[in-house]
């Protein structure tokens, strides 16, 4: 198994505990969930179950009770209600002869039909008899991970503080994709994988679709544009899973992927056609609580004007090419390698990368063990004598210094330019004027094969490699 050393050392000490143990895994759809926690106890379980997509509740207690007959409760009779289903688990984990219990319940969300009463039954079962016990490990698990968290982690009643364990699965890093591509017998570079994560991300189910055969480009046309049913409706699929009215937050993750400095909650708003209000809210926090967006607050601004931004490559590679492929080009991206606007693409989806790999980026920086808030910033300018400055990646440390990292990705080492000379300059100018730190301002260049030693790259006090960011 790829990864997961933690989550599963985290599972098996669930396991291990001298006590019952809930634990939730929870993370966005495709990252791996079910495949972590079956390959951890060897699909082998005292019970499991899955719940039924769109199902109504006669279906849901149909399955659920067609899973007990299966594993133990051989005369089992109609379930009525999700009272019912916990009482008859409660005959099968009693008749089990295994040390620890293992119940695990996967796509928990889809059980939650309207009216089905499954959290009060799922409360009542942990609360006055599984906790009780001392030999049982329940383990949940969801894509809908807003469902997940609201009900289940961060719960107002009667699981409220219940959890003894919460596992978020993220994607993979960058390292994990490359031993990931090992595995499926796929012979690339790391360009190479950085190019595809730009694409797909950390999400080890779109990676399994790469043909060993073609290249990283021809593979991204025979999955997007050559007619493969493959991924055809992952992206609609993928935020109807996690959220039972999508429309809100797809305007939401739309109007946020036509700015790729971000927005705060006013400008979102307005462009996403959404009130100003708990609702804004909730979408944000649950989009946020998903891994698709990232929130920000400024040093010395108030949580109100926290900047919103999209980061999720999935999403934005729809956005930017297979909504807008209105020719229907088979071969569309290798046919457009060497096209300016792939050359714009690969400049942002890089800055993207580096801020999902922020922990290599400090640790190439032999930084890893100092306190530091990384965020971005930006200051408009509000004059015709004033001058803004955008700053993708900040990393500010409690050691005194803050470093300011521009990424740059090419096929060869940078040769930084006047006009990168002239950005540096009036970035660390118009930083310190407006935030007035004391802090030394140090530039870090994060480039693919690093710098060309130049009479510019003096400027420059660090740099981190793309081969840096594959270290763990």
């Amino acid at each position: 198994m790829v990864g997961r050393k933690d989550e599963r050392k985290r599972l098996l000490a669930a396991k291990d505990s001298e006590y019952s143990e809930f634990v939730a895994v929870y993370g966005r759809r495709r990252v791996g969930k079910t495949f972590l926690v079956r390959e951890t106890f060897g699909y082998s379980f005292t019970f499991q179950h899955s719940g039924v997509a769109n199902g109504t509740l006669d279906e849901q207690l149909h399955q659920f009770r067609a899973a007990l007959m299966e594993q133990g409760y051989e005369d089992c009779p109609r379930l009525s209600s999700w009272f019912d289903a916990f009482d008859a688990l409660k005959r099968v984990i009693s008749k089990s002869s295994d040390s620890k219990k293992t119940v695990f319940i996967d796509e928990l969300p889809y059980m939650d039909v309207v009216g089905s009463r499954l959290v009060p039954a799922l409360e009542h079962f942990w609360n006055s008899w599984a906790s009780a016990r001392k030999d049982v490990l329940l383990i949940v698990c969801g894509s809908a991970t807003s469902w997940i968290l609201n009900n289940v982690v961060h719960s107002r009643g009667g699981l409220h503080g219940r959890v003894t364990e919460r596992i978020r699965l993220l994607p993979f890093t960058l390292a994990e994709c490359r031993e990931y591509a090992v595995s499926l017998g796929l012979e690339m570079t790391n360009c190479q994988i950085a190019e595809l994560y730009m694409v797909f991300g950390g999400i080890p189910y779109y990676w399994k679709y790469l043909d060993r055969s073609l290249s990283p480009a021809q593979n991204i046309d025979e999955i997007f544009f050559a007619g493969s049913d493959k991924l055809e409706n992952e992206f609609r699929e993928l935020y109807s899973s996690l959220f039972k009215k999508k429309e809100g937050y797809m305007r939401i993750v739309s109007a946020l992927g036509s700015k790729k400095a971000g927005m705060v909650r006013e400008e979102i708003a307005a462009a996403a056609r959404v009130s100003n209000s708990g609702t804004l809210t909730k979408y944000l926090q649950e989009l946020e609580q998903c891994g698709f967006i990232r929130k920000y607050v400024l040093p010395g601004r108030k949580i109100k004007g926290a900047i919103y931004q999209l980061m999720d490559n999935f999403t934005i590679f729809h956005f930017k090419f297979i909504e807008n492929n209105l020719k229907h080009d088979r071969h569309f991206w290798t046919s457009s390698l060497d096209s300016p606007f792939h050359v714009a693409w690969e400049g942002l989806a890089f800055e993207r990368l580096c801020l999902w790999h922020v922990d290599q980026i400090k640790r190439a920086l032999q930084i890893g063990g100092v306190l530091t808030n990384s965020y971005a910033w930006r200051h408009v300018a509000d004059s015709p004598d004033d001058e803004g400055a955008q700053i993708d990646l900040l990393i500010d440390r409690n050691d005194g210094i803050v470093n300011i990292c521009e990424m740059k990705f090419c096929d060869d080492e940078y040769a930084l330019t006047a006009e990168d000379a002239a950005s540096m300059r009036r970035k660390k100018a118009v930083f310190k004027r407006e935030t007035a730190t004391r802090k030394a301002i140090h530039f870090t260049y994060v480039t693919t094969f690093g710098l060309k030693r130049n009479a510019y790259a003096n400027d420059v006090q660090s740099e981190v490699t793309l081969d840096d960011l594959f270290k763990e």
